[in-house]
């Protein structure tokens, strides 16, 4: 949230009590909220990987979105009934659990913390309309690459990239249903990237070895992800323009 906004030592604080109050563990492949159920509390990601995630009649899925350490999963859980998508934990992961009342409290707040939130949610949607734009106009090459370097970049956002890798533990199947090709495919592209020296993996660790490069053929703008709007450099020396 503080891409968005600097807060204050007590904004801090009050976040850091909501997210250490309560906390779930959720193994792999156990659903953090399904499809069709309830909560009374909005789920944070704290560590881990999870993803948005919808299974269709036939029983194939489509992966509409990775959620990465401080996203938030169902943040307009206290508004609908039920949940009009799941959402999974791709690996161990642990999640806080915040109220509704307390996301309600916080959204009505005219100080920075409503605000985050609602940026939050706009980088969420932002994310969506990508995802759109890859079944639309990008071909497999161009679609795995911009997904790639989205991840190398929020990943940025939160720390945990060591010199342009970072941990993706996905499985071929898991990118597939992320990015609408069939495992076959997203293989032969994966191999494509390597080979074109974009990118390298190790186990699950993905290094992107040109980031100039990888941006250029994904063609990516990362205004979709509101980096813009950072009103102070995220650490000393660094720039909102340095994350993408």
């Amino acid at each position: 949230m503080e891409q968005f906004t600097a807060f204050s030592d007590a904004e801090r604080r009050r976040l850091d009590e909501l997210v250490s109050d309560r906390r779930e563990r959720h193994a792999i492949r156990e659903d953090i909220i399904a499809d069709g159920a309830h909560s009374p509390d909005c789920h944070v990601i704290l560590s881990g990987l999870a993803c948005r995630y919808k299974i269709l009649p036939d029983g194939t899925r489509q992966i509409m979105a990775f959620l990465i350490p401080g996203d938030l999963c169902d943040a307009e859980i206290f508004i609908l009934k039920v949940m009009d998508h799941g959402v999974a934990a791709m690996t161990p992961t642990v999640t806080a659990l915040v109220s509704a009342e307390d996301m309600k409290a916080m959204l009505r707040e005219t100080g920075c913390l409503g605000e985050a939130l609602w940026w939050g949610t706009m980088t969420d949607l932002g994310v969506l309309r990508e995802r759109i734009i890859d079944h639309g106009r990008r071909n497999a090459y161009e679609r795995i690459a911009h997904l790639l370097y989205e991840m190398l970049v929020r990943y940025r956002m939160v720390e945990l990239t060591r010199d342009d890798s970072f941990d993706f533990p996905i499985t071929q199947t898991d990118l597939a249903d992320a990015t609408g090709l069939t495992p076959v495919h997203a293989n032969r592209t994966l191999q494509k990237l390597r080979g074109d020296g974009l990118i390298e993996t190790s186990g699950k660790t993905i290094r992107v070895c040109d980031p100039p490069r990888l941006k250029d053929v994904a063609q990516f703008n990362g205004a979709y992800l509101h980096l813009d709007r950072v009103h102070e450099p995220a650490r000393v020396g660094q720039r909102p323009g340095d994350l993408v």
